[in-house]
């Protein structure tokens, strides 16, 4: 039987391989598809497939007081808010630069997490490692910061808006964490959330501009089943079993990803700073997890 351990990495690979690949796909998407509508789309799409799922697998949807306070926590700083900003800033600044601005969201959560979880403190390794990590994504897309149109500050302060509001959201479903599945957890963030995404597009934008092409519906399966499906499901899964702030290093890989597959499916060049940027991408994980490597290697566990 697969260890606990080895399907922890397996999880992350998967949250960090899909994640990295969204960036390209919200953008692909925004060709055919108003941003609101298109991030609606994409979770009343995702609900319904995870409604599915709950059905096939007997899995409940429960609701208590507590629960309705972490589903409000869900719908509002990690779905329908953030998920609106990032797919209406995507049409005005870079993905690149977008990418390195969501790397202010590992700084936020060990910020977050050092104050409200008793047990994820702030130490030298997990902050060297953060700002490591940071340095790499920067290296990688340093290249790739000029802004679009005179809208792209009000594009940066949103996209840097929306990292503290996920972190937020992270760390508190954490600090109050549930006995609830994954599944019927994202069910409910995701399809309220996509409803009032909707309701907001049908305000805001004009359905004349929606165009049911190939980009759009590729798009749309994507994010919905993989994007979103897939990634979340998983990424709640593990957040159950490790540290808030190491989980939200993953931030730091999507950039990776993304630069990959640009050079796979665009046929992008990848420069040399790609690689040193990547170098330390990976060393800052590894320093941020430094403390628990070292109590491996002494013998002991890390304190707390």
């Amino acid at each position: 039987m697969m260890s606990e351990r080895v399907r922890i990495v397996i999880g992350f690979i998967i949250v960090s391989w899909v994640w990295g690949s969204t960036w390209l796909a919200i953008k692909i998407g925004l060709q055919s598809i108003p941003p609101l509508t298109g991030a609606g789309l994409r979770f009343v799409s995702a609900g319904l497939l995870l409604y599915g799922v709950a059905r096939a697998s007997r899995i409940t949807i429960p609701f208590s007081r507590s629960l309705v306070r972490l589903y409000l926590i869900l719908i509002f700083f990690n779905y329908a808010v953030p998920y609106g900003i990032v797919y209406w800033c995507q049409q005005f600044i870079p993905s690149g630069l977008s990418s390195i601005l969501f790397g202010a969201y590992p700084f936020w959560v060990a910020l977050l997490s050092h104050f409200l979880l008793r047990n994820e403190k702030l130490d030298a390794f997990k902050m060297a490692g953060i700002i490591v990590g940071f340095a790499g994504v920067f290296v990688i897309f340093m290249h790739d910061m000029n802004l679009t149109n005179s809208q792209g500050l009000v594009g940066m302060v949103g996209v840097l808006t929306t990292t503290l509001m996920q972190a937020f959201s992270l760390v508190m479903i954490k600090k109050h964490a549930q006995p609830i599945s994954p599944v019927a957890f994202n069910f409910v963030g995701m399809s309220i959330s996509g409803v009032l995404l909707l309701l907001a597009g049908a305000w805001m934008e004009s359905v004349t501009n929606v165009r049911w092409d190939a980009a759009a519906v590729g798009s749309l399966a994507y994010l919905s089943v993989v994007g979103s499906v897939i990634a979340f499901v998983t990424y709640h899964w593990l957040l159950k079993r490790v540290e808030a702030v190491y989980l939200s290093l993953v931030t730091f890989i999507n950039p990776v990803i993304a630069v990959i597959l640009g050079a796979l499916v665009l046929n992008e060049t990848l420069a040399t700073t790609v690689f040193v940027g990547a170098g330390l991408v990976l060393l800052g994980i590894l320093i941020a997890n430094g403390r628990q490597l070292y109590g491996k290697v002494s013998g002991s566990a890390p304190a707390r």
